[in-house]
């Protein structure tokens, strides 16, 4: 018998190896086994496939061992990863580097043995004796714990040293990095459980006042929590272990070591009942009516409509039918901001899953849904790696959001369509939800693939926010007060506003505080080294940032081409804008939501729950605050400079600037219906701007289908990105010319390119791209992805472009 093993390794093919006789009736697909990979390399790898077809072209080595009792990913996991690595042009390994947590992952770790002589006396240099004495108390150290014992300096001659000297042997092993948490847990003896025994022990301990408050806080903590830990009660008390071990030595209290959670959430409030408005009633009639027909419906929710009721009712349903839910949403941060509303309603049964945890808690959560103990799960798109038994339901909220696509690294993945996939596997059902929905799920409603179910009123019937366009050419007459970004209209309504107790939202798709610098006399602008693009102004660091690579550099006061010290800031970040809000209205609360200033673990639910309390008054934001921010008291909306969303050089750009700006028009006016909306422009007649204005989906995807028609995008075509990167640029273009000429002999196919990127050059790395338009017809797809293939291995395989990186990524976003 012979295993196919997916190795966590970008090799091109699953590998195949031999099960020993004793193995056969053990093995299982979805195991994880143990297996050598060249001279003495150790990895743990993924039982993909068991068969009886001996390789031809290498010799198969066994397998060394079986890691699991049971499969740790099912037969339906493996099938959904057998379709993203074959749409999505990813190596199998891949894949299971992105679906399986850290902690599932066994890493080789070189064990050094002690097998020296006790009863000799070795004569140590200073560097090994430390070395020597450590390993002779833990008879073994790994390669890291010795490092960290000797320091990197020594590293090298101590386990020369030790070698030499023949106290030690190498073992090379897999072992697993997870470690259950341990904690002491605190239990009353089983003879104070009666009561009226209690009541005489509060009695008896009413003359030792520390034991006696203990006690209580014992009492009063197991009722709140279930289990009480000795360290939440020596945080109670501001007592001592001493203090409990002296109850514990009284028979009074058992404390014990065990394996605990490491998820508890905060306790829950009651579930609160669901009252649909009558448009809410109707929509929710018309998807349970559609869906038995379709397997995908649209829910096309205006801003504030109230979609994530509905969601939540058929998530109920779904339970109750005994089946697993999915609650897909774009960002990390919106998960903070729903979860607690989900709770809930959902309670102990609702898995939050997203990058933030650590990996020791997504491996609690991986085991949870394995198990069944998780019901429904929200995070954001690896939330679909992990090992659901019986999904009913995938709801994918924000459906239209760009960060569903996976960028970087592979598997190069669309949450949305790979959700679709997986609930075919289960034969599930899946509803996508957005005010904004993309322009391939309304051609798929077009065609009658998906259901289309419209919620068109605001929750309660609160009117939608009045939008208004300024002709941003007014900053003109404020420059000399020295306001550069807000307009003398936007000032005037933010005053307004301010003096009504409203909260505001200022929104800016840049982060940092000037994009730019620029001599006025030569036109220099600072670079990045290492990226070709200009360096970013950060007024918190005082530094220049490149966005790519990270790099910092110092802030020039003269031009290093002219040497003239006449440098001005172009364009303008959240940061600047945050310093102008505060220079105008100096006693204002303002508050910044950015990656930069989003960085922490708890920096976004902090920023929501002071928003929450009202503690902010001005918001400035990147496209962070468009999505799904739900807070009663914002009144104004202010988008700083439309025409920077309008100018991108993208097929999307007119579908990405009304999106962002009719979400971000949505978080205006969500409970009383007086939202006002400004939007800054110096091209007001541009097309889009109309359609936001008068929130017209329809008219803006009628406009937008017949160009995409017109020019063979995206849905009436499937676009294939390859990049092509290399230190050295005239590598990568070579190599992304072979494969161009390649592909001009394949019929029915269009090809751009090659041509460099728009960012060139990122990290020291020149970019070059190839674009495919294919036809949307799945042979055609299939066999030039198979073309593709075989053509980077040849490329690859010539002298000089080993080193070259070539990367696919189907439907680029």
């Amino acid at each position: 018998m012979f295993a196919d093993i997916i190795l966590p390794l970008n090799l091109p093919q699953i590998l195949t190896y031999g099960v020993p006789f004793e193995m056969e009736e053990l093995l299982q697909p979805g195991m994880r086994v143990e297996v050598a990979l060249g001279k003495n390399k150790q990895y743990a790898g993924i039982v993909e496939s068991l068969h009886n077809n001996k390789p031809e072209t290498y010799q198969v080595k066994p397998i060394k061992g079986i890691i699991d009792e049971e499969p740790v990913v099912s037969e339906k996991q493996l099938r959904f990863w057998r379709w993203i690595t074959q749409y999505y042009m990813a190596a199998p390994g891949e894949v299971m580097q992105a679906a399986l947590p850290a902690h599932l992952k066994l890493m080789g770790e070189t064990r050094l043995e002690w097998i020296g002589d006790d009863s000799i006396v070795y004569d140590w240099t200073n560097e090994a004796f430390l070395a020597a004495e450590a390993l002779q108390m833990r008879k073994e150290l790994t390669i890291s714990e010795l490092r960290n014992v000797v320091g990197t300096r020594h590293f090298a001659l101590v386990l020369n040293e030790l070698l030499e000297k023949e106290v030690i042997q190498i073992n090379e092993s897999l072992e697993t990095i997870y470690r259950p948490r341990r904690e002491k847990i605190v239990t009353l003896a089983a003879v104070y459980k009666d009561e009226k025994a209690l009541i005489a022990l509060f009695d008896q301990l009413s003359r030792a006042p520390k034991q006696l408050e203990l006690l209580m806080a014992y009492t009063e903590l197991s009722i709140k929590q279930g289990v009480v830990s000795q360290a939440s009660l020596l945080e109670r008390t501001n007592a001592s272990a001493t203090q409990i071990k002296a109850l514990a030595d009284k028979g009074i209290f058992v404390i014990e070591e065990k394996n605990v959670d490491r998820l508890i959430y905060a306790s829950v409030k009651e579930a609160k009942e669901i009252v649909f408005t009558p448009a809410q009633q109707t929509a929710y009639n018309e998807l349970d009516e559609e869906l038995k027909e379709k397997n995908v419906a649209l829910l096309h929710g205006v801003t504030g409509s109230g979609k994530t009721l509905l969601y939540i009712h058929k998530i109920k349903e779904c339970i109750a039918a005994g089946r697993q839910a999915i609650l897909l949403l774009p960002e990390i941060g919106l998960t903070t901001h729903l979860v607690s509303r989900l709770h809930a309603y959902f309670g102990d049964i609702l898995g939050v899953y997203h990058s933030h945890f650590s990996n020791n808690e997504r491996v609690e959560i991986w085991e949870k849904v394995r198990k069944g103990a998780y019901k429904v799960v929200a995070g954001p798109r690896s939330a679909l790696w992990l090992p659901y038994s019986d999904i009913g339901l995938i709801i994918v909220d924000e459906e239209h959001d760009g960060s569903y696509k996976q960028k970087d690294p592979a598997p190069r993945f669309h949450a949305r369509d790979a959700a679709i996939y997986l609930a075919s596997l289960f034969d599930a059902k899946v509803i996508l939800g957005s005010a904004t929905p993309s322009v391939e799920s309304l051609y798929n409603v077009q065609q009658h693939k998906y259901a289309y179910i419209p919620l068109k009123d605001r929750y309660l019937g609160v009117n939608m926010p009045v939008i208004e366009i300024i002709n941003a050419k007014s900053l003109e007459t404020v420059r000399q007060l020295g306001v550069k970004l807000l307009t003398p209209e936007l000032q005037q309504a933010m005053h307004t506003a301010l003096q009504q107790k409203k909260q505001i939202i200022l929104f800016q798709n840049r982060r940092g505080y000037a994009p730019f610098q620029l001599c006025t006399v030569c036109g220099w602008v600072p670079q990045c080294k290492n990226c070709s693009v200009s360096l970013t102004y950060h007024k918190s660091t005082d530094k220049m940032h490149c966005h790519y690579c990270g790099l910092k550099a110092a802030v020039s006061h003269t031009c290093p081409q002219c040497g003239s010290n006449r440098l001005i800031s172009k364009s303008f970040g959240t940061e600047k804008i945050e310093e102008e809000v505060q220079q105008v209205f100096p006693t204002a609360k303002v508050a910044r939501m950015d990656v930069d200033s989003m960085r922490g673990k708890h920096s976004m639910t902090e920023l929501l729950s002071q928003l929450e309390k009202r503690k902010v008054d001005i918001l400035v934001g990147t496209q962070m605050v468009v999505k799904g921010l739900d807070f009663a008291s914002v009144g104004l909306v202010g988008i700083l400079s439309a025409d920077s969303l309008l100018s991108y050089p993208d097929f999307r750009v007119n579908e990405r600037a009304f999106q962002l700006m009719e979400q971000v028009s949505g978080r205006a006016g969500r409970v009383d219906g007086l939202g006002i909306v400004l939007i800054q422009a110096y091209n007001t007649a541009h097309p889009v701007l109309q359609w936001v204005k008068a929130h017209d989906v329809h008219a803006f995807y009628v406009q937008e289908i017949k160009y995409r028609e017109f020019f063979a995008y995206p849905p009436f075509s499937r676009l294939i990105k390859i990049v092509f990167k290399h230190q050295d640029e005239p590598k990568a273009i070579t190599a992304a010319g072979m494969m161009a000429e390649a592909l001009h002999a394949f019929e029915g196919i269009a090809v751009q390119g090659p041509g460099p990127a728009i960012v060139p050059r990122v990290r020291n790395q020149y970019i070059h791209e190839i674009w495919i338009k294919c036809p949307r017809d799945n042979k055609v797809l299939d066999a030039v992805k198979t073309f593709l293939k075989t053509q980077k291995q040849s490329i690859l395989a010539k002298k000089g472009n080993t080193n070259v990186q070539m990367i696919f990524d189907v439907d680029p976003m």
